[in-house]
């Protein structure tokens, strides 16, 4: 009888997933982020110091690790 409790509580706990859709949404809008900022940084033109490069990709890049973790403690 207590067999029957039990694996009545594990269907239970494996059918709850950990993260909702929106959750998985945040965190592929995320990852589409940073790989934008890393292809800014990429580039092709020569400047090396170009403000692009050098400020708006590595900030591209920190925010979108930045919504990653928001992405994953959203409840």
């Amino acid at each position: 009888m207590s067999d029957k409790k039990t694996t009545s509580a594990t269907q239970n706990q494996k059918e709850e997933l950990v993260f909702t859709k929106k959750n998985y949404q945040l965190l592929i809008i995320s990852i589409v982020i940073v790989v934008v900022g890393f292809l800014l940084m990429m580039g092709a033109d020569g400047d090396i110091y170009d403000t692009r490069r050098t400020l708006i990709a590595p900030m591209t890049v920190l925010f979108g690790f930045g919504f990653g973790v928001y992405a994953i403690l959203k409840k």
